[in-house]
């Protein structure tokens, strides 16, 4: 029989090799649906729209594999959302040691074609996709293009809903990849709303949540929604995030945040960079109720 202190110390040696493996072999390979529900002050009274979000999917075999993205898709449209939102970084950067291959962005976006939505499906780039992989964000546009897939750069799109108006506002990536300097452009993109309706913000990195404030005065982004920061990705237990990408820290790593009545969903997104490792982070659907009814938060 082990004495209660050999117990513990095999438990002891034995954690590692268990985290590893589930953070390495299983938690990647795991897909869960996170629910929000979000009233905005401002957002018209008995109108709800079912948004659907897709982030940072890092196109890579074998974690994230064409056929693997075609089963997000699926899962996407069961959910039966309303519009479906991709949040940026389809593009990966992470072959180790021989281990991985690139998934081109042809087959990515042919997978995500099969997504499928009354208000359609639209998308931002972010940071990785205008790195030198993506050359600059032409390996995605184009391929985004050819399966009609609209990518939105500093434009605002007017949708409704039942006859209920609201912008979309996608936002160029605020990084820039290999220009070196932010692309985005709120102050222009909200410029192009020409009534009274409210606006959803798309952008990949949430940052820019912090300056919405002072250019947004008008109070028209009724939601902003990000990706980007994978929720830390790596999550220690009583510790958190073991990193952000983020000028403010945790501030706005993950989920509903919101501040001076102002509302941020930050999904903890699909895919890996550096390591292709998730622990404490299951990659996720992100479905948001936008108005009075639906389902609360899960």
């Amino acid at each position: 029989m082990l004495s209660r202190r050999h117990f513990l110390l095999k438990a002891g040696l034995a954690t590692p090799f268990l985290f590893g493996g589930y953070a390495f072999g299983v938690e990647p390979q795991r897909l869960v649906v996170t629910r929000y529900r979000v009233v905005p002050e401002g957002w018209p009274a008995g109108s709800m729209l079912r948004i659907a979000v897709l982030a940072d999917i890092h196109a890579i075999n074998p974690w994230m594999s064409s056929s693997h993205i075609e089963r997000i898709a699926r899962a996407t449209n069961a959910l039966d959302p309303d519009i479906v939102l991709l949040a940026g970084d389809y593009e990966a950067s992470m072959p180790l040691f021989g281990i991985g291959s690139y998934v081109s962005m042809e087959d990515c976006a042919k997978a995500l074609s099969l997504l499928r939505a009354p208000l359609g499906v639209h998308a931002v780039l972010g940071n990785h996709d205008l790195g030198r992989r993506g050359r600059g964000g032409d390996n995605v546009r184009r391929a985004f293009a050819a399966f009609d897939i609209p990518v939105l750069e500093n434009e605002a799109v007017r949708l409704e809903k039942g006859g209920v108006g609201f912008w979309l506002l996608g936002l160029g990536d605020q990084w820039g990849g290999i220009h070196l300097r932010r692309l985005d452009d709120l102050p222009g993109t909200l410029a192009q709303i020409s009534d009274g309706s409210p606006a959803i913000l798309l952008a990949h990195e949430p940052d820019i949540f912090a300056e919405l404030p002072m250019l947004d005065r008008g109070r028209r982004v009724a939601l902003t929604i990000c990706g980007h920061t994978h929720g830390g990705q790596v999550r220690i237990p009583f510790y958190g995030p073991r990193s952000v990408p983020s000028r403010y820290g945790r501030r706005f790593v993950y989920g509903h945040i919101v501040e001076d009545d102002r509302h941020l969903v930050v999904s903890g997104g699909l895919g890996m960079t550096g390591l292709p490792v998730r622990f404490g982070v299951p990659p996720e659907i992100v479905m948001i109720t936008l108005g009075a009814g639906g389902s609360p938060a899960a």
